[in-house]
């Protein structure tokens, strides 16, 4: 972002991710998200990402049986996940949005593996 950067940082700003399909329908480790509601803050358990010319930080969530998580079964190649993984207000709004590919047991042994695509923006307001 450039000579940007900062000021743009100052505001609040979002980590919005588009997730879909490439192939569908999705049968085999489909998507699961998590209901920001039922997840409390000190759930989320902060671990780096390392990269060669820089530090990231990305979070795992603690096992709470208050979570609820819902999924989209067999999930097109036409249909689409909008997630908000992060929002910079700190109160009154879903902070994170947890997601994550889960084995459901009701998979047949022979479904194709799943192929699929999550591209992320930020949105500056």
């Amino acid at each position: 972002m450039g000579d940007e950067a900062e000021t743009l940082l100052r505001g609040r700003y979002a980590f919005i991710n588009l997730w879909r399909p490439i192939k569908g329908p999705v049968v085999d480790m489909p998507l699961a998200y998590g209901d920001a509601r039922s997840i409390a803050y000190s759930d989320f358990v902060g671990s780096d990402l390392i990269y060669p010319d820089r530090r990231g930080e990305t979070y795992a969530v603690r096992y709470s049986p208050a979570h609820r998580w819902f999924y989209a079964p067999l999930m097109r190649r036409d249909e689409a996940a909008l997630l908000k993984c992060f929002d910079s207000v700190k109160s009154g709004v879903a902070r994170f949005s947890p997601h994550t590919a889960f084995v459901d047991p009701n998979t047949p042994k022979d479904a194709p593996p799943r192929e699929s695509i999550e591209i992320r923006t930020i949105a500056f307001w």
